[in-house]
């Protein structure tokens, strides 16, 4: 909360003025994953976002491209050379960090490797029961994983929600009202966190609309039928998130509408008991490891800053969703704070 508190404190020179809010939570958002994961400082893993996005962009890029067997490894592309380098880096920079954290166990500063992410991934890579042990790879990958969906995907999600409740001013009211209600001008704590009610809802509808990870690749591991479609092995199917969120036949026919009241008897009552039509953090056993994180660290941002601004959405905002690797607003979200 410290972190937040911060750049709070930072807005106050924007008070009154029109303040661009996708970029500010970034700051947060990586500070916060860095942290609470790693027990690191953001200027520690800022070479690790970097580099991060920058290999997101050259996926992305080339999500759709064709390879030719064989071909494709001898004749590499620029962008599949710089990919290589990125990943190369990405994984040395979480080996050096990796390093650190085992060094400072050996030596006793550390209680074992730690209580946070890193350090529950370094207990199951020295576990001595081999078939728990995760090998090398499996923790530098974990780590790119979290380190990129925990600051990205929480990034989309404030931004949206803000940029919601920036233009449906009765919703940022009723949020307000529940906020101040629950921890008057203290910061959060977790058992009213967990109250939250009209929050979850709002939550849940930015999720509905603006999902932040779009579409999710499923591998079928085995031939199976969907409905009269018959999947062979090994065919990757991509589900769309966002069509499955706008579907009239799950939703209701004012499906594109705000309405975070779809949410308040909870996601069975909203979908109609069709679960499936409600996945922002993926459905099942793969459902993404980081939704509570998520979740938690978007109640704890807009309460806080609910707590100290009310704000609408700027003349100069040009709406426009973007899909790149996450659905983000293109050109930010500008909105006008006010003090309260």
């Amino acid at each position: 909360m410290f972190i937040l508190e911060t750049i709070l404190e930072r807005w106050r020179s924007h008070e009154g003025k029109e303040i661009e809010v996708f970029e500010k939570f970034r700051l947060f958002t990586s500070e916060a994953i860095a942290k609470t994961a790693f027990g690191s400082s953001y200027v520690e893993g800022e070479l690790i976002f970097e580099k991060l996005m920058k290999l997101a962009f050259l996926l992305f890029k080339n999500l759709l491209t064709v390879k030719v067997p064989g071909i494709s490894k001898i004749f590499k592309s620029r962008d599949e050379i710089e990919s290589e380098r990125l990943e190369k880096g990405i994984r040395n920079s979480i080996i050096e960090i990796v390093r650190k954290r085992e060094k400072k166990a050996m030596r006793g500063e550390e209680d074992s490797f730690g209580s946070d992410f890193l350090g529950l991934l370094l207990k199951a890579h020295h576990d001595a029961n081999q078939k728990q042990k995760i090998s090398v790879d499996d923790l530098v990958d974990d780590c790119k994983t979290f380190y990129f969906a925990g600051q990205e995907t929480s990034n989309s999600l404030l931004a949206w929600t803000v940029f919601l409740l920036a233009l449906h001013t009765d919703w940022q009211e009723e949020a307000r009202k529940e906020v101040l209600q629950l921890f008057g001008k203290q910061n959060p704590n977790p058992d009213g966190i967990s109250k939250l009610k009209t929050m979850s809802m709002i939550i849940n509808e930015s999720l509905r609309l603006y999902p932040p990870s779009f579409v999710i690749p499923w591998r079928a591991e085995r031939e199976v039928r969907l409905g009269k479609l018959i999947v062979p092995a090994n065919v990757e199917l991509v589900f769309s998130i966002l069509s499955l969120h706008h579907e009239p036949q799950f939703w209701g026919l004012d499906v594109q509408l705000f309405k975070p009241e779809r949410f308040s008897e909870g996601i069975a009552k909203a979908t109609n008991n069709n679960l499936g039509a409600f996945m922002p953090f993926g459905h099942g056993p793969r459902t993404c490891v980081g939704m509570n994180f998520a979740t938690t660290e978007a109640k704890i941002a807009l309460s806080m800053i609910l707590q100290r601004y009310s704000f609408t959405l700027s003349p100069g905002y040009v709406h426009s969703s973007y899909k790149f690797v996450t659905l983000r607003p293109q050109h930010g979200v500008q909105v006008m704070l006010q003090p309260l």
